[in-house]
């Protein structure tokens, strides 16, 4: 069956997603969905024409509505307001879960079988609110957050140790955000435990760093924030969903119970397949780890409370 992908949002992380994947053959069609039609036709036409260049078989298009999405195997929402300097994920709430709701909704009548990808900040809220509006079951809503910030780190480590590149396994749990979680306990580089190559202190810099990878490219563009690595490490998932890799990945999905967390999106380690987020790994933390994923999963709860008390939820199908 021919593989379809529709990425909403047409900015540059958006834009980044749709030419990665039609630069990589994975898919046979790629529909981007934005609130500029012609922008949209644009960018996929000089997409669809690059992916011949490659000789590629994938054919990117412009969505004309929300119709357009249907059939899709996997939809990636990228759509929201961007974090300028001095702005944190949380400033962004109440904007952008406006605007991934009325995505969701059109998701829900127009691509019922979709695996669902969210990528708009603050991430894990976003998922939320995307598991409230649509009713799929948590396999198939996921966040991609985990994979970056394991990303960021990676190069962190390199930067620090000066070898390595490509042999770096960094892994991140809890949210995508101030309150993440970097496991140093479970990153290695070719098999030897990071812990092995770099002191406590040089651990804990590396770990900072990663916490604060995103604000400072912020920072440094002046305007709008990372797109490269966030679109390849969403790549990657899609990747693995249509080609039912099976590999595991530091994801966002809804806890049921794991690690002693329920009805509460948060970042941990994913086994992702065909049918989505197949498999949920629990990992022995040590009791600081405990407490920080905790943290973490209280910061997220504060946001979902926010938009709670703000009624946001109200319409929700089986809400009060």
């Amino acid at each position: 069956m021919a593989s379809k992908v529709t990425v909403i949002g047409t900015g540059n992380f958006g834009s980044t997603v749709a030419f990665i994947l039609g630069m990589r053959g994975s898919c046979h069609e790629v529909v981007l969905r934005g609130r500029n039609v012609d922008i949209a036709k644009g960018k996929a036409l000089d997409m669809s024409q690059a992916a011949n260049a490659a000789r590629e078989h994938t054919i990117v298009r412009a969505a004309e509505g929300p119709e357009d999405m249907a059939g899709s195997q996997i939809v990636v929402i990228t759509a929201g307001a961007p974090r300028t300097p001095g702005m944190s994920r949380d400033d962004l709430l109440s904007k952008n879960a406006g605007i991934v709701k009325n995505y969701a909704l059109e998701i829900k009548k127009y691509a019922p079988d979709a695996i669902v990808i969210v990528v708009s900040n603050p991430l894990d809220v976003m998922a939320y609110v995307v598991h409230k509006y649509t009713q799929f079951s948590r396999e198939r809503i996921i966040g991609m957050a985990g994979i970056l910030d394991s990303a960021r780190m990676a190069h962190f480590i390199y930067e620090k140790l000066g070898y390595g590149a490509g042999q770096i396994r960094a892994t991140i749990m809890g949210g995508h955000g101030d309150t993440m979680v970097p496991l140093p306990k479970f990153t290695t580089v070719a098999g030897v435990p990071i812990s092995d190559l770099l002191d406590s202190e040089e651990i804990g810099e590396i770990v900072k760093k990663t916490r604060n990878g995103g604000a400072e490219i912020v920072n440094l563009l002046g305007s709008g924030s990372a797109y490269y690595a966030p679109a390849k490490s969403t790549a990657v998932m899609v990747d693995a969903i249509l080609k039912d890799t099976n590999q595991i990945h530091s994801c966002a999905v809804m806890l049921q119970g794991e690690y002693g967390y329920k009805d509460i999106v948060s970042g941990v380690p994913v086994m992702i397949g065909a049918k989505g987020a197949q498999k949920i790994i629990e990992m022995t933390l040590n009791d600081l780890q405990k407490t920080r994923f905790k943290n973490s999963v209280a910061s997220v709860q504060n946001m979902v409370d926010s938009l709670c008390e703000n009624d946001f939820f109200q319409d929700c199908e089986g809400e009060k």
